[in-house]
């Protein structure tokens, strides 16, 4: 059906910067809004960064001036460039996309990606 494949986590240094990738691909008809969120071990999942069709994005506080995100419509992917990253940026990061499927164009759901670890660390 849908199938969305991150990649890009891993381990870097205080400074450092990584790019995740999420590629979505299936029966899909239209994406809408697409998003990152993060996990980290004994906390609630949290929104990192959304980016809408439009090209609109929100961005949570703890990550604004440092992540940005952006979208390649032709290949229905998502990126989040992290720069400047923080140990407390370490988490699970997930990728969300909201989309309609071709075979029932009216509803839009939303999936998920497996999860990439970053791991910010000296």
């Amino acid at each position: 059906q849908v199938q969305l494949v991150e990649s890009g986590g891993g381990l870097v240094q205080p400074g450092g910067s990584l790019r995740l990738s999420c590629a979505a691909s299936g029966n899909i008809f239209s994406i809408n809004d697409m998003g990152w969120y993060r996990q980290a071990p004994g906390k609630q999942r949290e929104l990192v960064a959304s980016i809408t069709r439009g090209g609109g994005t929100n961005y949570a506080d703890s990550v604004k001036g440092r992540f940005t995100i952006a979208r390649d419509n032709a290949k229905n992917t998502v990126y989040l460039q992290m720069n400047s990253l923080k140990p407390e940026d370490t988490a699970v990061y997930y990728c969300n996309i909201d989309l309609r499927l071709i075979f029932d164009r009216r509803r839009s759901s939303e999936y998920w990606g497996q999860g990439t670890q970053v791991t910010v660390s000296s």
